[in-house]
This record gives structure tokens, C-alpha cells and sequence, in this order.
């Protein structure tokens, strides 16, 4: 059937509508949604359906009727087939009018709010951009390396991806070449991890309950010898609940990752951000125009935004809940700064409790749940009340903050919240009780970290009042 384009959605895909002679009667007469990948607004499609449900569809685009003049040739082999991108058949610019415009309908949509502020946009170069890539592998027909395909758990093996960092696709040349002369039994997934400069490497691999740490150690060490860039590797071996444990580590097992403003150290399984053209630019956005007493910054990982509100705030407070990034946060952060191994919730929730209880205009140096765990300084960082934070940012995960921790950010009433997101839809969701106490948006960029993909970044500055 002829299908329009009216839009795309989050998650890449253009949103169309079933003709009317397809509508039932409990169906609205605009007709029920069409979700077809790999379209573009006002695009006219001859479109399949290959899946329909009570409430929506989806199809797949035979033929591109009438196409969008944003529409363009993508530069990588492997797009269409490859579940990494969405967005390689649009011009860059477009890509930014769309992401612009999901965040903003998001925004109305969920937290029922037309924007009255520009959406600052700050864009990527397009392509090489990722420091960070992580490969699925399989080893039971010959050496496979690769990506999900498009919608799928089935291996698409990739041996170059043009939006990872070149040292990174110098890498992943040689795994296939290391996995061709011997098969490394039971290794799952490898990740490489770049620093700031592209020129070493981390590399973490994850196997599974059969692989021999003894093997899968001398694969890694041949490795290393076809690419001295790597530094070091840790293999983990994934348990049934998903999570690694350690099996095995071989040479550096941290990164020093430069930056403008600090060098921060990242060891072998803590987070930081892929995007190695904006890691300046997203930090500066985040510190811009702030400075007091006491910034807290929650889910703050190894540091990146915390080390920079440690030049303009007197206190820093830190919260991060992986033991192993809380030891990079430790190491990184100055001594105005105090590290805080515990979960957001788990730290916060007692602490609004007790600021509830509190004379008004104090606030804690550190929640009674979280006051035993993790590393910390001592003697550097003053045994006392603080007054009510002055800033607070929190980079939650895709998630979001959740009901809880929403509310409670919301009863600190702290006179301004910065929130850096990476899924516009949990994003609004959560603004809603922070504007039901008062907040409003004072500031709204949109951080291009991830071109050619549908993930969009964006940070919200709320001002109290």
C-alpha cells in the first residue's frame, strides 16, 4: 500500500497512517499508527506491513515513492542491515532538525509543556566520532565480530564502522585478524575503549561459563602484540544475572582520558562518554554560570562534570553507585570534592528526610545510608552541615531518575537543577514534578553526541521560582 510520512518518532523510525478502508470502528477515523524504519518526513512509500497489533503497525518500505529532499546516500556498507544506526539516509542538518524536534514534542507531549526557550543546538562532526565501541562475537561457525542486525539478536559480522574513532577501526582490523589465526573459545563481546588522544586503548572482552581464562588470555596477549595501541585487557565472565565478574586482567587496567579542563582516570568497566568531539563542550554546558557553596552532583561516574563545578563551588559531593567508577571519582576529583559510593535513591531519600527535619537552611555532608560505603577522603573535607546545595546535577541512566528519586530532587528545593538526559522521553516524564514544585526551564541544549543514530543528549537547566 501508498503510505505518507507525517513524522519520525524516538527510535528512529517515520510514523505514517493506515488508509481508512483498514479502520475499524473502535480505531480513530485518522487511522491506526504505521511505524516504517529508514523513511523520512513529507516521503511518499509503497510499504509492506510485517507486523500488525491492536494498536499499531509496522512495515517495511518496498519502494520510495515520492523522496524527501533531505534524503541522502549513506556512507557506511552495512546501514540498513546494521542495528547501530538509523539515520545515515538523511543529511546531517536534518538529522539535527529531527532530533530538535522529537525533544521538543516530547517535552509537550509527556510533561504537557510548549517550550518557550530556543533549543540550543551543538553538533558533532558526523562521522569517527565514538571513543568507545563494543562488538558482539561468535566462534562456533569460524570468527564472526559484529553488531545485532537491524532488529534482530542474529550477528551482522562488521569488520569497519565509520562512526568509531580511527584507532578504533585500526582494532578492530586486527581482531579479526587475531580471531582468524586462532578462534578464542567462549568470548561473547569486546570493547574498545580509546582515549581522548585516539592513540591507546582499553580493551574489556566477556565470556561465558565454559571459556578458560588461561586460553582467552593468551588470545588477548597475541592481540596486544598485533596492536601495541592496547594498553591493557580485562576479561570478565558474565553470570546469570548479567553481570561481569573479573576472570582475568593483562597489563594497564586504567585510561587517562584528557580533557580541557582535567585528566581523569577510567579504569577497565567504568562509563564515560562516547562522543570524544563533545566531552569539552557537554561539560561546559553543564558548569556555565554556576558557582556557591555546594554543588552535588548525582550518578556523577568518574567525575567529568564534578571535577569542573569543583573550580567555581566551595564543596562538591559526589554520588556514584558502581564501586568501580566511585574509585576513579575518588582519584579524580580535587580536594574540595567528596566522593559517595551509593545508589542515587539510597543516598538521597534519607537525606531529604532528614533536611525535612532539619532547621531550615542546612543540609548534610553526607547521608546516614552511605555513610560506610565506598571511598572517601578524610581530614581534606570539613566534618560539617552544609547549607542547602546550591546546584544539582544528576546524569541518570537511559531510565531516567524514576518516580522516587524525581520527587525527592524536587522536595530539596535546591535553587537550581541541571539534568543531563539521554532519552527525551524519560526526560519529560521527569520534569513533570520538578515543574509541580516550582521549577522552570531555563536553559535547553541539545548535545548531538550520537550522529547517524536516533539517541539524542540533552541538558535541562531548571531555576527554582
Amino acid at each position: 500500500m501508498r503510505l505518507q510520512i507525517e513524522k519520525l518518532v524516538y527510535g528512529g523510525d517515520g510514523l505514517a497512517r493506515l488508509p481508512a478502508e483498514r479502520v475499524s470502528e473502535q480505531t480513530p477515523a485518522r487511522g491506526k499508527a504505521v511505524f516504517i524504519p529508514f523513511t523520512l518526513a513529507a516521503e511518499q512509500v509503497e510499504a509492506s506491513i510485517t507486523e500488525e497489533k491492536p494498536g499499531f503497525a509496522r512495515a517495511h518500505a518496498d519502494q520510495i515513492v515520492a523522496a524527501s529532499p533531505h534524503r541522502t546516500d549513506p556512507q557506511c556498507p552495512y546501514f540498513f542491515r546494521c542495528g547501530g544506526c538509523q539515520y545515515q539516509h538523511a543529511t546531517y542538518e536534518h538529522q539535527l532538525d529531527i532530533k530538535r524536534e522529537i525533544l521538543r514534542e516530547n517535552v509537550r507531549r509527556i510533561a504537557k509543556l510548549e517550550l518557550s526557550c530556543e533549543i540550543q543546538t551543538h553538533p558533532s562532526p558526523p562521522w569517527n566520532y565514538r571513543n568507545r565501541c563494543r562488538l558482539q562475537v561468535r566462534t562456533s561457525c569460524g570468527f564472526q565480530a559484529g553488531y545485532f542486525k537491524f532488529a534482530s539478536r542474529d550477528l551482522l559480522p562488521v569488520e569497519h564502522c565509520p562512526i568509531s574513532s580511527p584507532l578504533i577501526n585500526r582494532a578492530i582490523a586486527a581482531l579479526w585478524q587475531a580471531g582468524r589465526a586462532c578462534l578464542p573459545e567462549g568470548l561473547n563481546e569486546i570493547e574498545f575503549f580509546a582515549d581522548g588522544e585516539d592513540e591507546k586503548l582499553l580493551v574489556e572482552m566477556r565470556c561465558s561459563g565454559e571459556a578458560k581464562a588461561s586460553s582467552l588470555r593468551n588470545w588477548a596477549e597475541e592481540l596486544m602484540k598485533a596492536m601495541p595501541q592496547i594498553a591493557g585487557c580485562a576479561i570478565f565472565h558474565t553470570n546469570s544475572r548479567g553481570v561481569g565478574e573479573p576472570l582475568g586482567a593483562i597489563g594497564a587496567q586504567t585510561q587517562t582520558y584528557r580533557t580541557t579542563r582535567s585528566d581523569f582516570r577510567v579504569s577497565s568497566g567504568s562509563f564515560f562518554q562516547v562522543n570524544r568531539f563533545l566531552v569539552d563542550e557537554l561539560v561546559d554546558i553543564v558548569a556555565a554560570g554556576n558557582s556557591g557553596e555546594v554543588a552535588l552532583d548525582l550518578y556523577a561516574g568518574v567525575g567529568l562534570f564534578s571535577a569542573a563545578l569543583a573550580c567555581d563551588f566551595r564543596h562538591v559531593i559526589s554520588v556514584e553507585s558502581s564501586q568501580i567508577a566511585a574509585h576513579d571519582l575518588s582519584y579524580n576529583l580535587p580536594s574540595n570534592g567528596r566522593p559517595i559510593c551509593s545508589a542515587t535513591d539510597e543516598y538521597l531519600l534519607p537525606l531529604v528526610s532528614g533536611f525535612a527535619r532539619a532547621d531550615a537552611g542546612h543540609w548534610p555532608a553526607q547521608s546516614p545510608s552511605s555513610k560506610s560505603k565506598g571511598p572517601g577522603r578524610t581530614g581534606k573535607f570539613p566534618r560539617r552541615s552544609f547549607h542547602k546545595p546550591d546546584l544539582i546535577v544528576v546524569d541518570p541512566p537511559r531510565g531516567g531518575l524514576g518516580q522516587r528519586v524525581a520527587h525527592a530532587l524536587a522536595s530539596v528545593h535546591a535553587p537550581r537543577v541541571t539534568y543531563v538526559s539521554c532519552d527525551p522521553a524519560t526526560l519529560a516524564r521527569d520534569l513533570v514534578p520538578m515543574l509541580a514544585a516550582g521549577y522552570r526551564i531555563e536553559e535547553l541544549h541539545f548535545v548531538d553526541l550520537f550522529p547517524q543514530t536516533y539517541h539524542l543528549e540533552s541538558v535541562v537547566k531548571l531555576l527554582k521560582g
